[in-house]
């Protein structure tokens, strides 16, 4: 009885230390977990607990509790889904259709916001502008429709951010471009329509807890931005940090009120370089990458008004990226450029690098990199996995070919199981 009273307990510490991915960067909002037991190497057949088809192409990243798995897609008919699936078995519990219209422009969709859940409900955000919950049994609680209270998403590439949960609430950024005079859509709180705003909701009923409209003196395209909310707790209390329009702005978590903002993206304020990466924090400073070449940022929180003079601690040219949003992992800041296969591992309070190497595959990668289990996991858009060492030096362990592309979906790590979508599949990899 002792013997098994023993192997119940480690059963029990073993699930307890089961980490679940629940939003696009993870448990960290930084795209780190601590998960283990992690493969290095597989195929699309070896190694792999199971296949599920889905229902067409999406960069969204797929988010994982306990034994649910929730993707959003469009299908052929140009509807946008939600579904979940059994984490166990890969099979669909459910399909719910949340909007319809789905269009393309270049390699986005109007279904690459992804997924959010807190254990309890799930919301999944399209760029129809269609919010929604539903429960993990599929019944929907809620269902709002937010072009029509704020204006169309006015996003050259097509709306991408995900929604955010934190801290009980629910937020959703728009960074777009500024109204045009035959937009006559109602305005946020007496506001003109087509402003850029953060909106902190009720996850219960999806009802407004504040609205913030968020300014900028950027220009054309470079108002807009595919960057998700990201949270951090300051020394002044927590807040939410937003990065567009030119600009890294914080706001206060319980009014949305900008407590301070930091400029010094888009140094040369091209009108047409948008922001793609979201923030990471790490040791109180917080990394942005610029658009296209410019520096990636590293500015200390807090502040008060503009603090573009006093609060950047240190910045670089030399390791920045356009569109992946760089990885906190192992007290390490990874940067990969994804048009050059480059990735550098830097001291995060210093900006020193460690080491740097490519990748060995020449291809694309906008998907941001996974760091679990020591290693940093990689996928480019041709759905080439690489698994590089993230320990003291660069070291490439696998290079797994999977293919179906493009691939835009970041890694998913949970319960010692990689999730990985390509444009036709969800692959859990790993022991079943």
């Amino acid at each position: 009885m002792k013997r098994y009273a023993w192997l119940a307990g480690l059963a029990l510490a073993l699930a307890a230390r089961a980490e679940n991915w629940p939003q696009w960067r993870g448990p960290r909002f930084n795209g780190s977990t601590p998960e283990t037991g992690l493969p290095v190497e597989w195929s699309k057949t070896n190694n792999v607990a199971w296949t599920a088809p889905l229902p067409g192409y999406s960069g969204a990243t797929p988010a994982v509790w306990g034994d649910s798995v929730f993707v959003s897609s469009p299908d052929p008919q140009r509807n946008l889904l939600l579904v979940g699936l059994d984490r166990k078995t890969g099979q669909t519990r459910w399909q719910k259709t949340v909007a319809a219209g789905d269009r393309e422009q270049g390699r986005n969709n109007m279904a690459s916001p992804s997924p959010v859940t807190d254990g309890q409900s799930v919301f999944i955000f399209f760029a129809t502008g269609d919010l929604a919950a539903f429960d993990f049994s599929g019944q929907e609680l809620w269902h709002r429709q937010l072009a029509k209270d704020y204006g169309r998403f006015n996003i050259q590439w097509i709306y991408g951010s995900s929604p955010l949960l934190y801290q009980g609430k629910l937020f959703v950024e728009v960074i777009r471009s500024r109204p045009r005079r035959d937009d006559s859509a109602p305005a946020p709180e007496g506001k003109l329509a087509q402003e850029s705003f953060l909106l902190c909701l009720d996850p219960a009923t999806g009802t407004n807890l504040w609205s913030h409209i968020r300014s900028t003196d950027a220009q054309a395209e470079s108002q807009e931005a595919y960057s998700t909310p990201i949270p951090s707790e300051s020394a002044g209390g927590p807040e939410i940090l937003v990065v567009g329009g030119n600009y890294l702005t914080a706001h206060a978590i319980g009014t949305g009120e900008e407590l301070w903002r930091c400029g010094g993206l888009n140094v040369r304020n091209e009108r047409s370089w948008r922001i793609v990466p979201s923030p990471v924090i790490a040791h109180g400073l917080i990394f942005v990458c610029g658009p296209k070449r410019d520096p990636l940022l590293a500015v200390k929180d807090g502040g008060k008004g503009l603090v573009t003079e006093t609060h950047i601690a240190w910045q670089s040219s030399e390791f920045t990226s356009d569109c992946v949003t760089p990885l906190v992992y192992l007290d390490k800041l990874f940067v990969l450029d994804g048009d050059r296969q480059t990735l550098t591992c830097l001291d995060p309070q210093t900006g020193e690098k460690r080491w740097q190497g490519n990748l060995g595959v020449r291809e694309i990668f906008r998907a941001s990199p996974t760091g679990a289990d020591g290693r940093i996991y990689c996928v480019s858009e041709n759905g080439t996995v690489v698994v590089v060492d993230a320990g003291a030096a660069f070291k490439v362990l696998a290079t797994i070919p999977m293919g179906e592309g493009p691939v835009r979906a970041s890694i998913a790590a949970a319960h010692g199981q990689l999730f990985i979508r390509t444009a036709s599949h969800l692959y859990c990899v790993g022991k079943p």
